[in-house]
């Protein structure tokens, strides 16, 4: 797929409750019963649940481990994508998932991005050729007990500091 076409198929950056809606009805989204509950405008803050059903749960019954993994996913990466624009290459590079107690019922997770966190990755990137922040998210149950946090790396780049044959965000070697 050619730069951002995931992202512009999903509404772009532009129109967050479109990407809203859309992205709950993503395929890998809707087979695991993970819904967008709220996105700001401004794409700083993103809500997102998943009620267990019995296509979503695991052997005994909980949550299995890869939706709630993939409730995670996406989320830092494109509200990155859409605070820091176009001038900026955004990737995920790697995520860690600590499973805390079994998941049952409905499950929450609050994505946050400050504007302190986007100064600090623009001003990196004014001395250094790449960063990779790091975001924690933890995922909760409806009593607000901690059921599992993820821990995501994200590497970020200014576009003109990226080598013709790399990659773009969203394209392939």
């Amino acid at each position: 797929m050619s730069h951002n076409v995931l992202l512009q198929i999903l509404g772009g950056t532009k129109s967050p409750a479109h990407l809203r809606r859309l992205v709950n009805l993503w395929p890998p989204f809707l087979g695991a019963g993970i819904r967008i509950k709220h996105i700001a405008t401004d794409m700083k803050a993103v809500d997102v649940e998943m009620k267990l059903r019995w296509w979503n749960a695991n052997y005994v019954g909980t949550h299995f481990g890869g939706s709630l993994f993939a409730m995670i996913d996406p989320f830092y990466m494109l509200m990155l994508m859409a605070n820091l624009g176009r001038d900026y290459i955004v990737w995920d590079k790697a995520a860690s998932i600590r499973y805390r107690k079994p998941g049952k019922g409905t499950v929450r997770a609050e994505f946050r991005l400050t504007d302190a966190q986007l100064d600090d990755i623009r001003d990196k990137l004014k001395t250094l050729p790449k960063y990779e922040p790091t975001f924690q998210v933890e995922v909760k149950d409806e009593s607000g007990e901690v059921v599992a946090v993820v821990e995501k790396l994200l590497h970020v780049r200014k576009k003109q500091d990226v080598a013709p044959s790399e990659p773009r965000s969203g394209g392939r070697k």
